[in-house]
């Protein structure tokens, strides 16, 4: 991420202040980008860092709540394998073309999809055998007002 900031205010000055822009160094800011976005799916669903609703979640037992958690989970890896065999097909057809910036195969920089989505379901296998390997207090509620004592 440092290195992706750093080239995109570096493209920014030159083209604003110096009227120099290269279709290189743009195109590969993109693909530095997508790349770190694409990484991040995994990383975030080791670390709980996805987005959750969970205003009713967080009133339901814990019992209830592990598997709440991998159903969940099992959706997710059904989303993600979607869009990992949608990204098998896409890098298939769009990666023969030659990119116009760097001049290298479109595979390459669309290979992340797929690549992306199979860790990422590796991630959710892991977070699911977690949940149910896991201890009754990992689900207990983290907010104190919502226990029996603090109705």
């Amino acid at each position: 991420m440092g290195l992706l900031a750093v080239l995109v205010i570096f493209s920014v000055i030159a083209r604003y202040f110096f009227s120099h822009s290269w279709k290189e160094l743009s195109e590969f800011n993109v693909t530095l980008f997508a790349f770190t976005t694409f990484w991040g799916m995994g990383i975030n669903v080791l670390k709980n860092e996805h987005v959750i609703i969970d205003i009713l979640y967080d009133r339901v037992p814990p019992a209830i709540k592990r598997w709440l958690s991998v159903v969940n989970y099992l959706i997710v890896l059904v989303v993600d394998l979607v869009f990992t065999k949608q990204g098998i097909s896409y890098v298939g057809v769009a990666g023969k073309q030659i990119s116009q910036g760097m001049e290298i195969p479109m595979k390459y920089m669309y290979g992340i999809m797929p690549m992306a989505g199979a860790i990422c379901a590796v991630c959710i296998v892991i977070k699911i055998i977690e949940f149910i390997t896991a201890d009754i207090s990992y689900f207990a509620p983290k907010n104190k007002a919502l226990t029996k004592e603090n109705p």
